[in-house]
């Protein structure tokens, strides 16, 4: 881990860097699937699921006999989480579903906004090292409170031609039916495209690898929508001599051991605390399942020595992270001070795996410092929003004339006709 201490401001912009991608070159690796999938439809799918996951299918959509199978598979505690962590994950989306009354811009001149579902959407669930059923919760749960008709999700099989149990009792749970075995770039081509089994979708969600995320970015080009640009998870720590290092070690690990490009950023203003954390890392780490990939990313993370809780939030704003972890004595300030960041964790025992399983907040959010422009996922990512406007007689005569000057100096005639025609007739 790189250990830089007081740095100076223009410093700063090297030190906000993530890993840099090469997208041309995995764009010139995507296409081909993208065009395979597109004249071959399932038929390429089951040669690149051969080819990618080391398996042959005869079936690409997931039997009801398969969802029943994988349910006695599962434990009950694992069961009884999955079932817990809905219902928050319900509970927070639904509060989002706000209805706008409507509001009189003049007299005679009503406007309002409607949501409307988007009809088709396609979700895809990582089931690589790590089987993302949590991520089902997330994306499934907020499209069945939006309404939207058609759900269709894509996870890649394992050797034995399976999805993962959680992942297909967690889309049970969520109310989805049309689940297929289908993982990476060609998945995203499915769903943009539509194959014999897979229906065309009118926008994708969902984390993966850069395969994935490059493929998406693809689809829009074919008139897809996505849900946002993604790229490798992070976490930043923030955190006074309040902080607990055992705590923010292990939340750092969390995000570690996502895999080998994640990113984690701790920023402190106590030299003693720095210390100690780095010592919890070198202790938890050893213990870790994931060791490996874990010490790759440490290894190119950073903890930086500040002189403020003024100027880590200043850093932290900069740097954009996709999850940002609180732990000062002025929680409240500090929560003030926040302008970009994708989710937020405020206090020593507000974990990131909080957010990324059961608080009910969605962890499907903006990466490689798009929180300066992006939100994280939310109901209103499931849905159009749609205006409208009910004008009177009396309304077009109200705000007629200012159409009118508008148009015409625009030079647009037939727009000022359309108003000036119905003026007569008021």
């Amino acid at each position: 881990m790189e250990i830089v201490k007081y740095p100076e401001k223009k410093e700063w912009k090297r030190l906000i860097q993530r890993p840099l991608i090469n997208w041309d070159d995995l764009e010139k690796q995507v296409a081909p699937i993208f065009d395979a999938v597109h004249i071959k439809g399932d038929q390429a799918l089951k040669e690149y699921t051969l080819k990618f996951d080391g398996v042959s299918i005869k079936n690409i959509r997931v039997s009801p006999e398969e969802i029943a199978e994988a349910e006695k598979l599962l434990k009950s505690d694992l069961k009884q989480a999955i079932s817990e962590a809905s219902a928050n994950i319900s509970i927070f989306h639904k509060h989002q579903n706000i209805v706008e009354a409507p509001v009189e811009t003049s007299p005679g001149v009503t406007c309002w906004r409607k949501s409307i579902p988007i009809e088709k959407v396609g979700l895809y669930i990582p089931g690589g090292t790590a089987p993302l059923f949590s991520t089902v919760l997330m994306l499934a749960i907020p499209a069945k409170i939006a309404g939207c008709k058609e759900i269709v999700l894509c996870s890649p099989p394992d050797k034995n031609g399976k999805i993962h149990p959680a992942i297909l009792y967690a889309a049970h749970v969520s109310g989805v039916e049309n689940i297929f075995k289908a993982g990476g770039a060609q998945a995203v081509s499915a769903m943009a495209f539509g194959t014999e089994s897979i229906p065309k979708v009118y926008k994708l969600f969902g984390p993966g690898n850069q395969y994935v995320t490059i493929a998406k970015q693809m689809a829009q080009k074919y008139g897809t929508a996505i849900d946002m640009p993604a790229g490798p998870s992070e976490v930043l720590v923030l955190s006074d001599e309040t902080g607990d290092a055992s705590f923010i070690a292990a939340d750092l690990l969390s995000q570690a051991e996502h895999g080998k490009d994640s990113q984690v950023v701790f920023l402190t203003n106590d030299d003693i605390l720095l210390n100690n954390t780095l010592k919890e890392l070198d202790t938890q780490i050893k213990v870790l399942p994931r060791r490996e990939i874990a010490e790759v990313s440490i290894g190119v993370s950073k903890a930086i020595l500040l002189k403020s809780l003024d100027e880590m939030m200043d850093f932290s704003n900069l740097y954009a992270p996709e999850h940002l972890i609180i732990m000062v004595k002025d929680l409240k300030r500090s929560a003030d001070m926040v302008i970009n960041a994708g989710s937020v964790f405020l206090g020593n025992y507000a974990p990131e795996a909080a957010g990324d399983y059961a608080s009910g907040t969605n962890h499907t959010l903006p990466t490689n410092g798009y929180a300066r422009n992006y939100s994280g996922l939310s109901l209103d990512n499931f849905m159009k929003k749609v205006t409208f406007q009910n004008i009177s007689a009396d309304g077009i005569t109200n705000i007629g004339k200012t159409i009118e000057i508008m148009a015409e100096n625009e030079q647009l005639m037939a727009h000022k006709n359309a108003v000036t025609l119905r003026m007569a007739k008021t």
